[in-house]
């Protein structure tokens, strides 16, 4: 049974609340507000809502803009360049609904930053698809400065990998260095509702000891939402996929560590099965008789001459471990991840570089 296969051979565990450069305070927590996830006022979906909002009073004397075209069907890009365009009252009509959707945002991040675990935070970075788009980050732009206006002595800032990046190069946090020492990259894992990435993450850790230079050397992306596979047929495909990169690292000589690193949605269990919140995804992974790790470890039992080591944890939580070369300079800090809803984390270093750094990566000495 592939539940019974062990996968991470005493380098951590699954969903851990101990890594090795930062305790994880918090991740998914689920607040209410009304009998309402508070997440669900700073989605993808609520911008969306909100947009709808600001254009009907324009459609109702025929003068929409935007046309016939229904508000969530309009692409990011073509947003983005209405912003920029011509036409001043579509771009009036997007910039009002900026301007309500960071409020909302304002207000959510306040009510996170009440809660016990995420007490003391000195900086938040924004994540997820909306953040990769000018009206993102505008969003995130404003809703920092009503923050700071509130008295908020913190910041709120645009996670600085691509989204699609961050998740995959925030896998290689998840287990200690040394594991990588002797190699090029690791397999990284980001699942979602709607796409399954898949993506070889070169470390460069002898440029930068600290990860601070890791990046996506090659990725694939599947849109599984298109295909509405079976649980099996997804797992399947994903091990399909890892083989097709494993084989392509080898064609280029990019010696590749026996590590695949998963960011996964949902509460993941030490055992690397999912506790909730994998709703979105295809098929019941919540069920116990499920364990990806496992799965993959039995499709995938060895990368190059040893046996492969798996570890999962939250995507929210992956995603902002990529950001930890890049937060040396506070101590307590948090991810926000703006999507289908909103992913949540929030950390406490636990190890420092000798060289202070400020919010840029760069070192404060010089």
């Amino acid at each position: 049974m592939a539940e019974d296969v062990i996968t991470t051979t005493g380098i951590g565990s699954h969903g851990a609340t101990r890594l090795p450069s930062v305790d994880v305070d918090s991740f998914n927590i689920e607040l209410k507000e009304d009998d309402h996830y508070l997440g669900d006022r700073a989605s993808k979906g609520a911008f969306r809502k909100i947009f709808d909002r600001w254009r009907k009073p324009l459609g109702k004397s025929g003068e929409d803009p935007f046309g016939e075209e229904p508000s969530d069907k309009i692409n990011k890009k073509a947003l983005d360049e209405i912003l920029v365009g011509d036409d001043t009252e579509a771009s009036a009509v997007l910039h009002s609904a900026i301007e309500e959707f960071a409020q909302e945002l304002a207000h959510v991040t306040r009510r996170f930053l009440k809660t016990k675990a995420w007490a003391k935070t000195e900086r938040i970075v924004v994540g997820g698809g909306f953040r990769d788009s000018r009206l993102g980050e505008l969003a995130i732009a404003r809703a920092d400065i009503i923050l700071k206006s509130d008295d908020f002595k913190g910041d709120l800032v645009p996670i600085r990998f691509h989204p699609n990046d961050a998740a995959l190069i925030g896998a290689v946090h998840l287990a200690p260095s040394w594991i990588f020492e002797g190699y090029d990259g690791i397999l990284a894992v980001d699942i979602g509702g709607t796409n399954i990435r898949g993506g070889v993450v070169e470390t460069r850790c002898k440029k930068a000891p600290d990860l601070s230079k890791a990046h996506v050397w090659k990725s694939e992306l599947w849109r599984h939402a298109d295909d509405e596979p079976t649980r099996e047929a997804a797992v399947k495909r994903l091990v399909k996929m890892l083989k097709e990169l494993i084989e392509l690292a080898e064609s280029e000589d990019l010696k590749l560590a026996p590590f695949i690193g998963i960011a996964c949605p949902g509460v993941i269990n030490t055992d690397g099965s999912i506790q909730k919140g994998a709703q979105n995804l295809p098929g019941n992974w919540e069920s116990s008789k499920f364990n990806l790790p496992a799965s993959l470890i039995e499709g995938i039992p060895k990368i190059g001459a040893h046996d492969t080591v798996v570890l999962m944890h939250n995507d929210g939580v992956v995603q902002g471990l990529s950001e930890v070369p890049f937060m040396q300079d506070v101590e307590h800090w948090g991810v926000l991840t703006i999507g289908t809803g909103l992913g949540n984390a929030r950390f406490t270093n636990r190890r420092k570089d000798n060289g202070k750094k400020d919010k840029n990566g760069k070192d404060k000495d010089k």
